[in-house]
C-alpha cells in the first residue's frame, strides 16, 4: 500500500508541475517569450521643451508615434514626433518626467518601440536627416570669431548626466573623434572628445554642457558642431 501511495503521490506531482509549466507559456513566463527589438540605439535624453509628452527625432518623420520604456523601473510613455532633432529620439521634458528615475537626466537602459508599424527612415551609420557622416561635413555659416564653420551636426545640442572632465558620446563619430561644439547665443565654445557611443549625432556630458549652455537650459538650439579631427 506505501508504495502504491508513493506512485500516486508522484504522479500528482508531475500533473500539477505540467500545469504550472502550461499556464507560464500561456502567459509569457517562459523563456521562448519573444524579445522585442528597440528602434534606437544609445541613451535616450530629453530638452526642455515644454506641453504634453512628445518627442523630437532625426530618424523618424513628423506624426510617427513611439512608445518608450525605462528598462530600469518599467515606466513608459507614449509620444509623438514632432519635429527634427540631433537624436534618434529626444523627449520633452514632460514625457523624461513620465519615465526617468528621480534626478537622472538620461535613461541607459531603454526600449524604443515604433507604434505605426512603418521603418526608420536610415539605420545606424547611415546619413540621417539633419546629420553628417564623419568626413562629409559641409561649409554652413560663419564660425564665431570670423571663417567658415564645418557643421557636422543638425538640431539641438542636449546632455547626460555623465561626469567627469568635458567629454561627450555620439552616434556619428568613433571614439576618439575631437568635436567643437558653440552655443551661437553665447558666443561661448567647448571642445570635446567622443568617449563612447549614443543615441545622438552629439551628447554632451554635465561638465560640456555646464561651459556653453545659458542658465537653467537643458538644450542648446542654435549651435555649430565642427569636427577637429
Amino acid at each position: 500500500m506505501r508504495v502504491q501511495r508513493r506512485h500516486v503521490l508522484a504522479a500528482t506531482v508531475a500533473v500539477a508541475a505540467a500545469a504550472v509549466v502550461t499556464v507560464g507559456t500561456g502567459l509569457g513566463f517562459a523563456d521562448t517569450a519573444p524579445e522585442r527589438a528597440s528602434v534606437c540605439s544609445g541613451s535616450v535624453t530629453f530638452s526642455a521643451e515644454g506641453g504634453a509628452p512628445a518627442a523630437t527625432s532625426d530618424r523618424f518623420p513628423v506624426g510617427t508615434r513611439l512608445r518608450v520604456t525605462n528598462l530600469d523601473n518599467g515606466r513608459a510613455v507614449t509620444v509623438t514626433v514632432t519635429g527634427p532633432s540631433g537624436s534618434c529620439v529626444l523627449l520633452n521634458a514632460a514625457a523624461m518626467d513620465q519615465v526617468r528615475e528621480p534626478g537622472r537626466n538620461v535613461i541607459r537602459r531603454n526600449l524604443v518601440e515604433r507604434l505605426d508599424g512603418g521603418a526608420a527612415q536610415s539605420g545606424p551609420g547611415e546619413t540621417r536627416p539633419g546629420s553628417a557622416r564623419p568626413g562629409a561635413a559641409r561649409p554652413e555659416g560663419d564660425a564665431p570669431g570670423g571663417g567658415a564653420a564645418r557643421r557636422v551636426c543638425g538640431g539641438p545640442v542636449t546632455f547626460s548626466a555623465e561626469g567627469g572632465a568635458p567629454a561627450a558620446t555620439s552616434g556619428q563619430f568613433p571614439v576618439g573623434t575631437r568635436l567643437r561644439v558653440t552655443n551661437l547665443d553665447n558666443g561661448r565654445t567647448v571642445t570635446v572628445t567622443v568617449t563612447g557611443p549614443s543615441g545622438s549625432c552629439v551628447l554632451l556630458n554635465a561638465a560640456a554642457m555646464d561651459a556653453i549652455r545659458e542658465p537653467g537650459r537643458n538644450v542648446v538650439r542654435n549651435n555649430v558642431v565642427e569636427l577637429l579631427g
